[in-house]
């Protein structure tokens, strides 16, 4: 088994905080587009979702590629 598949790439914390911060920057990000004008009169204006989904999409996205530049290889067996 190569360095790029298997247990260690499958568990790594990485790869559930970049897919969980990604899929839930999706879904902030589509009710910030689909936010009516009362919602943000609730924010002064600002569109929190918007800027929030956003935010999320690129830390999630920065964790995948951190996962794919640098896979987790196979713990060494001591001698």
């Amino acid at each position: 088994m190569n360095d790029r598949t298997g247990p260690p790439r499958l568990f790594d914390i990485r790869l559930v905080i970049g897919g969980l911060f990604t899929v839930y920057g999706v879904v902030v990000t589509v009710a910030g587009i689909t936010a009516s004008d009362e919602d943000l009169a609730k924010a002064q204006g600002i569109n929190i979702n918007l800027w929030t989904g956003l935010g999320m999409l690129v830390l999630g996205v920065l964790f995948l590629v951190w996962l794919r530049l640098r896979p987790a290889s196979p713990p060494r067996r001591g001698k």
